[in-house]
C-alpha cells in the first residue's frame, strides 16, 4: 500500500476468519485507515514500515491449543501500541504471553450474553458493572489461565474470560466477534479501542483520499498515456473519473459492450462518459462475438471463462490501436488485494473466479494504475459522490463482469438475453417506483432453464420461468432475502408476464446467504 504515513494506521493481523474484512470495515467507518495482512507475513520489517498506532488480531478457524497453530509475531506485543485480540486473536495472545489455552472444550456458538465484572475503557458506554451485554460467540477453544498482568473484565456462561485486559500495557482480548452485526454494540467496542484507548482521532476521509490519489496518479503516470477498461460498473467508472481528473486526455477508456449488460446500459455509459465528462472513449459493440462464443456453452464456469477470454482478446485488440499507451487502469478494490495476498486459500477463490477469469496478455507490457486498491465498495461509492458522479449511478446495485451470461442458466441465446433484459428492467423499475431501491443491496432477475404450461387468456402457453432475487446487506459478506411487500411483487409479476413474451411464470427467491458467501450468481 502507498497511503501517506501522515494517516493514523491500524494493522489487522489475519488468522483466516471469514469475517476479518468486517473488522476493517468497522475501523474504516470510524474514520481510520487500516490494512489487513496475513499473520505469517507480518514480520519485523512490515511492522517497522507500516508503523501501526494500534493492532487487532483477528479470529480464525485454527485451535490455539495445537502445537503448530498460527501465532502472532511476538514483536507486536512489544511495540508499545494497544493490541486487541478477537476470538482466536485472544487465544493466541494468551498463549504468547504466558497464559494457557485448551482446544475442544466449552464450544460456544451464536448469541450469548457477557456479564460485566469490572470497569474497562474497552467497554465504556456499554453498561455498569453487573450488567449484561448481548454478543456473538464463535469458538471451540477455552482459556484456562490468563497471562500475568491481565484481569477479567467480563464473563459469559461458556467462558470465564470473555473479556480480559492488561490496562497498563493496553492489551485486550474478547472471546466474541465485535465486528459482526449480531453483536449490537460491537462497533462501539472497536471505537473504544481505536479512539479512546489508542487515542486516534480519525483522519481518513474521501476528500483527503481524492487529493492524495490525484497526486499519486500524476506522479506515477507523468506524461504517459493510460488505457482504462470501462465496464460500466461503479468501480471502473469511479476509477476512470478519478484518473481523468488527474491527467485529463492522457486517459482513453475502452468500453467493450458484451451484449450481456442491462437494458440500455451501453447507451447510458456512453452518454455519461463521452458526452457529460468528455472523456476519450472507444465503444466496441461486441455482442455478436460474445454471443457467438457462448453458443452451446451451458456450464457456468465455462461461461465465465469464455466471457473473460473474449473480453481480454477484444480489449487487447483495441488497446493496441492506442499509440504510446504505457499504463493500464483497473478498478481493483481492497477485498481483491486481500484475497490475492492471503496466506489461506478457500472457497472464495472459486466463488470469485469470474472477476479475473482471463488474465491480461503478457504481451501488453503495460504498467498497472490501480487508484482504488485501498478502498472497500462503500468507500468507492463515497468517492464517486465526492467526484460528482450522479448519485443514481454511484448507488446502482452490483453487477458482475459476466453480466446476464450467468443469470441465464443453460443456453445463452440472443432471444433469451433480450427476454431477461426486459424482465430485469421491469423488476428494477417497479422497485424504484415503490421507493425500495436504496433499501436493497442487490436485486436482479434470472431466466431459469425451465418451461411451464400456463393459460393466458383463452390459449395455453409453454414458456420460461423468471426468478426474482433481492437481498439486504451492509457489506456483501452476509445477506438475507428482502421481505418485499406482496403488492410490489404482484405488480412486478403481472407486468413481466404481460409485457415480456416468453415468460409465463414468476417466482421469488427467498434464499439467504451465510457468512463467507460473497457472490450472488
Amino acid at each position: 500500500m502507498s497511503e501517506p504515513a501522515r494517516h493514523e494506521r491500524v494493522l489487522i493481523v489475519d488468522f483466516g476468519s471469514q469475517v476479518t474484512q468486517l473488522i476493517a470495515r468497522r475501523v474504516r467507518e470510524s474514520g481510520l485507515y487500516c490494512e489487513i495482512h496475513p499473520y505469517d507475513r507480518v514480520d519485523d520489517a512490515l511492522l517497522d514500515a507500516f508503523a501501526p498506532r494500534a493492532v487487532i488480531l483477528s479470529g480464525g478457524p485454527a485451535s490455539a491449543g495445537e502445537a503448530e497453530s498460527p501465532a502472532a509475531n511476538p514483536t507486536i506485543f512489544n511495540l508499545g501500541v494497544p493490541v486487541l485480540g478477537v476470538c482466536y486473536g485472544e487465544m493466541t495472545m494468551c498463549a504468547a504471553l504466558g497464559g494457557a489455552v485448551e482446544g475442544g472444550h466449552n464450544r460456544e456458538f451464536g448469541r450469548a450474553d457477557i456479564h460485566i465484572e469490572r470497569e474497562s475503557s474497552l467497554l465504556a458506554g456499554l453498561g455498569e458493572v453487573g450488567d449484561d451485554e448481548p454478543v456473538w460467540m464463535s469458538h471451540g477453544d477455552v482459556i484456562t489461565a490468563i497471562p500475568l498482568g491481565f484481569e477479567v473484565v467480563a464473563t459469559s456462561e461458556g467462558s470465564p474470560f470473555a473479556v480480559i485486559a492488561d490496562e497498563g500495557r493496553r492489551l485486550y482480548g474478547v472471546q466474541f466477534h465485535p465486528e459482526v452485526a449480531h453483536t449490537p454494540r460491537g462497533a462501539l467496542i472497536l471505537r473504544n479501542f481505536t479512539h479512546r484507548i489508542a487515542g486516534l482521532g480519525g483522519d481518513w476521509t474521501m476528500a483527503a483520499f481524492r487529493d492524495e490519489a490525484v497526486a499519486r496518479i500524476r506522479a506515477q503516470v507523468g506524461n504517459g498515456k493510460v488505457i482504462c477498461g470501462l465496464s460500466g460498473g461503479v468501480d471502473s467508472s469511479v476509477a476512470a473519473v478519478l484518473i481523468h481528473e488527474a491527467i485529463g486526455d492522457q486517459l482513453t477508456c475502452v468500453f467493450v459492450d458484451t451484449g450481456l449488460l442491462r437494458l440500455n446500459e451501453a447507451t447510458e455509459v456512453v452518454r455519461l462518459f463521452r458526452d457529460h465528462y468528455n472523456i476519450p472513449l472507444i465503444h466496441v459493440d461486441a455482442a455478436y462475438e460474445f454471443l457467438g462464443e457462448l453458443a452451446g456453452v451451458s456450464d457456468p464456469e465455462a461461461k465465465r471463462k469464455t466471457i473473460g477470454r473474449v473480453f481480454v482478446e477484444i480489449f487487447d485488440r483495441e488497446a493496441g490501436k492506442i499509440e504510446g499507451a504505457a499504463f493500464l487502469a483497473q478498478g481493483t478494490l481492497y477485498p481483491d488485494v486481500i484475497e490475492s495476498v492471503s496466506a489461506r486459500g478457500g472457497p472464495s477463490a472459486v466463488i470469485k473466479s469470474h472477476h479475473n477469469v482471463g488474465g491480461l496478455p503478457e504481451a501488453m507490457k503495460l504498467k498497472l494504475v490501480e487508484p482504488l486498491r485501498e478502498l472497500f465498495k462503500d468507500e468507492v461509492r463515497a468517492l464517486g459522490v465526492e467526484l460528482g458522479l450522479p448519485p443514481a449511478f454511484v448507488g446502482r446495485h452490483p453487477f458482475p463482469g459476466p453480466g446476464l451470461g450467468i443469470r441465464i442458466p443453460g443456453a445463452v441465446t440472443p432471444e433469451r438475453v433480450e427476454i431477461l433484459q426486459r424482465a430485469d428492467a421491469i423488476y428494477l423499475d417497479e422497485i424504484r417506483k415503490a421507493g425500495l431501491y436504496d433499501e436493497i443491496w442487490q436485486a436482479f432477475a434470472v431466466l431459469l432453464p425451465v418451461r411451464t404450461v400456463g393459460v393466458m387468456g383463452d390459449a395455453r402457453t409453454y414458456e420460461e420461468v423468471c426468478a426474482l432475487r433481492a437481498v439486504t446487506s451492509t457489506d456483501g459478506m452476509t445477506a438475507d432475502f428482502y421481505e418485499f411487500p406482496w403488492a410490489v411483487l404482484a405488480r412486478t409479476a403481472t407486468r413481466i408476464i404481460n409485457e415480456v413474451k416468453g415468460i409465463n411464470r414468476v417466482v421469488y427467491d427467498v434464499t439467504s446467504k451465510p457468512p463467507g458467501t460473497i457472490e450472488w450468481e
